[in-house]
């Protein structure tokens, strides 16, 4: 493991936990983790390829990490989604950062 990874536990839409290494030096995001580690079904996940304009990277975080404030494409997109929690991101919007390590999420249900 690289000094540049983290380590985040994810939650898939079975309700099987995943612990995953990510890398912080490759600007990924945490949809394109998931879509790496084929932790969603083919096509579920990352629809519109990450630009905050569908659902489909919907998760529930599920540890205190302190994440990126909301952009209004996200909070307008959450807005307009099924199965919206209080913890509920999207996670093309969570870039994978040393301060993520540890970071617990869900997969929201598909809609």
């Amino acid at each position: 493991m690289d000094s540049q990874d983290i380590t985040i536990k994810i939650t898939d839409r079975d309700g099987v936990m995943h612990e995953v290494v990510a890398p912080t030096d490759m600007a990924m995001n945490l949809m394109e983790v998931v879509r790496s580690y084929e932790l969603a079904s083919e096509g579920t996940i990352g629809i519109c390829g990450g630009m905050a304009m569908c659902a489909s990277c919907q998760c529930y975080v599920k540890s205190n990490h302190e994440l990126p404030e909301m952009n209004e494409d996200e909070d307008a997109m959450l807005a307009e989604a099924f199965h919206v929690e209080e913890n509920s991101r999207l996670g093309c919007q969570i870039h994978i950062t040393s301060e993520l390590e540890g970071l617990e999420v869900e997969l929201a249900p598909e809609n």
